[in-house]
C-alpha cells in the first residue's frame, strides 16, 4: 500500500477565524496547514504505532489506513480532504464515490483521551460539507452540523477544528451536510481514542470497519443516491466478499473487533466458532463486570459496538451479517422463483434468442456459485468466492477471522488456507466406516481426494 503527500494550495478569500469550526484561507496560511497523505489501495495498511506520547495498540483498519498525524506543541493535526474517489469494490467492479484522502471511507484517526486535536478539512467536493464527529464530548461550535453550529464548508475553502479528546473509545467521523447525498456517496471514517492509562481494557489485535451500503446497477460505476431500503451492495469499509481482506490473528492472542453502522437498516455481526464479550458502544466501555456474553450482535443505524474475545481456536471461522441478503452480491430483488419448475423446454426456447440464455434456480440457488457466466462490466457476481474446499457462495458483508499459532503479533499477511488437523474435517458417509465411541479428533481421517476446480482468471462467475 502506498501512501503519498500532496502539495496543498491555499484556499482563497478573506483571512478569518469562526467560534468554532474556523476557516483557514489567504496565501500566507498555506505553510501552516499539515500535508494531507493519500492512497488509492483496497489494501489493508500496517498498523500506525506511535513514536510519541502516550503508549498505546494501535488500530488495523480492514482496507483502510490510519492518517498519521503532525505534532505541533500541544495538538495533534490531521488534514482530511473532502473529495471524489474511485474504490474497488472487490476485483473486477470499481466505484465511483466520494470520501477523503483518495478513498471511501477515509482514513482512520487515532488519537489519545486527552490529547487536543486540531483537524484541517478541505473541500474539493462539487458542493459543501461538514464533518460530524459522532460520539466525541466537544464544544457545540466543533460539532459539525451546516448551518445549526457552524458556516458550511464551501468548496475550495478549508476548515479547521480543535477539541480535546474527553473520552477514549470507538467512534466516527461522517458530514452533516447534504448527508443523503453524502453518505450514500461513502463520506465516513473511523476515530478510535485509545485510554490514557495503556493497560486499561488492552488487548494485542484491534480491528476496526464501518458497515456501508450501495446501490449500483449493474455496469454503473455511481451509486443511486436516493435508495432507501433496496440496496444491492452491502459493504465493510465499502469492500464486497470476496474483496474483505481476513482478519488475521495469532493463536492466544486478545482480540478486539469494533464496527460502526452507516448504512440504512441494522445488522447482527455474528463470528463463527468464538463467543465473546461486546466491551464498548460509541457511548463508553461497557463495564468488564456488566460485558455480556453473546454470538451475534446486532448494530443498528448510526450505533457503533465492539467484541473482545481471546483466540484459543485455531481455523477460519467465518465473520458476517447474519441478514442473508447482506451476504450477496448485486441481487436482482425481483428475480423469479424458478424452485420446483421443469426448465428443459423454457432453456431450449430461450436459447434460440439468446444462444448464453441460462435458467437458473430450479433447484436452489447453490449453483450460481461455480457456474460461468457473462456479466455486464464493471458488476460482481451475487455469490462468489472460493476456498479449499469449493465454492464459498457469499458476497457482500463477510470476511474470515483466521487464527493460526505461530504469528508474529506484527504479522497481518494472510495465512492462506487452514490444515486441519486429521479427524476433524466433516466427511462423506459411505456405510464402510467403522463406528466407534472414539472423539473425531482421535479418529483418521478419510483419505478422499477433494479436487477444487477454480476458475481461470478472465471467467466471471455466476449471475443474479
Amino acid at each position: 500500500m502506498t501512501i503519498t503527500r500532496r502539495a496543498l494550495l491555499g484556499a482563497s478569500g478573506a483571512a478569518a477565524v469562526f467560534i468554532g469550526a474556523g476557516l483557514v484561507s489567504g496565501r500566507g496560511q498555506a505553510a501552516t496547514i499539515p500535508e494531507a497523505p493519500t492512497t488509492d489501495s483496497p489494501a489493508t495498511a500496517p498498523p500506525l504505532v506511535p513514536t510519541t506520547g502516550p503508549d498505546y495498540n494501535p488500530v488495523v483498519t480492514i482496507n483502510g489506513w490510519t492518517l498519521p498525524p503532525r505534532i505541533k506543541g500541544q495538538w495533534k493535526e490531521f488534514h482530511l480532504v473532502a473529495e471524489p474517489v474511485v474504490r474497488e469494490i472487490a476485483p473486477g467492479m470499481v466505484a465511483h464515490l466520494w470520501g477523503y484522502n483518495g478513498q471511501s471511507p477515509g482514513p482512520t484517526i487515532e488519537a489519545v483521551e486527552g490529547d487536543f486535536v486540531r483537524i484541517f478539512v478541505t473541500n474539493k467536493l462539487p458542493e459543501h460539507t461538514t464533518i460530524h464527529w459522532h460520539g466525541q464530548l466537544l464544544p457545540s461550535g466543533m460539532d459539525g452540523v451546516g448551518g445549526l453550529t457552524q458556516p458550511h464548508i464551501k468548496p475550495g475553502q478549508t476548515f479547521v477544528y480543535e477539541f480535546q479528546l474527553k473520552k477514549s473509545g470507538t467512534f466516527m467521523y461522517h458530514p452533516h451536510a447534504d448527508e443523503m447525498v453524502q453518505m450514500a456517496m461513502g463520506m465516513m471514517g473511523f476515530f478510535v481514542v485509545h485510554p490514557k492509562d495503556p493497560a486499561f481494557r488492552r488487548v494485542d489485535r484491534d480491528f476496526v470497519f464501518l458497515l456501508n451500503a450501495y446501490d449500483i446497477e449493474p455496469g454503473a460505476y455511481v451509486p443511486k443516491v436516493a435508495t432507501m431500503s433496496d440496496f444491492n451492495l452491502w459493504t465493510w469499509n465499502s469492500r464486497a466478499f470476496p474483496g474483505i481482506d481476513p482478519f488475521v490473528v495469532a493463536k492466544g492472542d486478545k482480540v478486539r473487533i469494533r464496527f460502526g453502522n452507516l448504512t440504512m437498516t441494522n445488522h447482527p455481526i455474528h463470528m463463527h466458532g468464538y463467543d465473546f464479550k461486546v466491551s464498548c458502544t460509541d457511548g463508553g466501555w461497557v463495564p468488564e463486570a456488566a460485558a455480556w456474553p453473546e454470538v451475534t450482535i446486532d448494530c443498528a443505524v448510526g450505533q457503533m459496538r465492539a467484541f473482545d474475545f481471546v483466540a484459543d481456536y485455531p481455523g477460519d471461522w467465518a465473520i458476517h451479517c447474519h441478514k442473508s441478503h447482506h451476504t450477496m452480491n448485486a441481487m436482482g430483488h425481483d428475480t423469479a422463483t424458478w424452485i420446483g419448475s421443469g426448465r428443459d423446454a423454457l432453456t431450449s426456447a430461450m436459447q434460440k434468442v439468446a444462444p448464453d440464455y441460462m435458467t437458473m434456480g430450479a433447484s436452489g440457488m447453490a449453483e450460481m456459485g461455480e457456474m460461468e457466466m457473462p456479466l455486464p462490466d464493471n458488476t460482481l457476481p451475487m455469490m462468489t468466492g472460493w476456498a479449499q474446499f469449493g465454492p464459498v457462495e457469499m458476497g457482500g458483508m463477510f470476511s474470515v477471522v483466521k487464527v493460526r499459532e505461530g504469528l508474529a503479533s506484527d504479522d497481518y499477511a494472510d495465512p492462506g488456507d487452514y490444515e486441519h488437523p486429521p479427524g476433524t474435517v466433516a466427511y462423506e458417509w459411505t456405510g464402510d466406516e467403522p463406528v466407534t465411541d472414539a472423539p473425531a479428533q482421535a479418529k483418521a481421517e478419510p483419505q478422499v481426494e477433494v479436487q477444487v476446480v477454480k476458475p481461470s482468471a478472465n471467467s466471471v462467475h455466476n449471475s443474479h
